[in-house]
C-alpha cells in the first residue's frame, strides 16, 4: 500500500460518515445525504479493492472508514450538564429498590437464584425429554441442553424482579408443574 492511499482512504471514510451522520440529524431531505454517504463510502472500498487487491484492500479500507467514522461521531460529541430530576434526587437512573434490604428477602434471593431456580430448570427440561416426540437420545440431549439456558433466564430474573415473591411462586409452580407432568407419562 502506498503512502497516499491511507490519507485518501481516511478522508473518503471521513466525508461518507460525516454525510451519513448529516443525513441521520435532517428529519425532512435527508436522503440525498444518505445517498451520497453510502456512495462515498463504496466509492472508498472499490478504489482501495483495486488499487491494493480484492482482499486486502477490502480490509484496509473497511479498517481506515471505521476509524475515520469513529472520529468523525467523536468530533460531534456534546457534554450536557445533568438535570436534577423532579424529586430531587440527583441521580439519572432510578434505584430498582427503594426500601432497604432485609436478610430474609437477601436469602430468598440467593435461593431463587441459585438452588430454586436450578430446580424450576431441571423440571423443564425433564417435562421437556418425557413430553416431546423424536429419538430418546435427541430427547434428552434437548432437555440437558435447556436446563442451563432456563437456569440463567430464572437466575437473571429473580436477581432483576423487585417483587421476590411473585419469582418465588412462579419457580416453584414451574418445578412443581414440570415434575407432575413428566411423572404422569414417565420416560419411555
Amino acid at each position: 500500500m502506498n503512502a497516499l492511499a491511507a490519507p485518501l482512504l481516511l478522508a473518503g471514510g471521513a466525508a461518507g460518515a460525516w454525510l451519513l451522520r448529516r443525513a441521520w440529524s435532517l428529519r425532512i431531505g435527508a436522503a440525498p445525504y444518505r445517498w451520497g454517504g453510502w456512495a462515498v463510502l463504496l466509492a472508498t472500498l472499490i478504489a482501495a479493492s483495486s488499487t491494493v487487491g480484492t482482499m486486502r484492500g477490502a480490509f484496509v479500507a473497511l479498517t481506515l472508514i471505521a476509524v475515520a467514522a469513529l472520529a468523525v461521531v467523536a468530533a460531534g460529541l456534546q457534554i450536557r450538564a445533568v438535570r436534577a430530576s423532579r424529586n430531587g434526587r440527583d441521580c439519572l437512573a432510578p434505584e430498582p429498590l427503594d426500601r432497604p434490604s432485609t436478610t430474609w428477602r437477601g436469602v430468598l434471593r440467593w435461593l431463587l437464584a441459585g438452588p430454586i431456580g436450578m430446580i424450576a430448570a431441571m423440571a423443564v427440561g425433564i417435562c421437556y425429554a418425557v413430553w416431546m416426540p423424536g429419538e430418546a437420545q435427541t430427547r434428552l440431549v434437548t432437555g440437558g441442553l435447556i436446563v442451563p439456558v432456563a437456569w440463567g433466564g430464572a437466575m437473571a430474573w429473580t436477581l432483576a424482579d423487585n417483587r421476590i415473591l411473585r419469582a418465588t411462586a412462579v419457580l416453584v409452580g414451574t418445578a412443581v408443574l414440570g415434575f407432575a407432568a413428566a411423572a404422569l407419562k414417565g420416560f419411555a
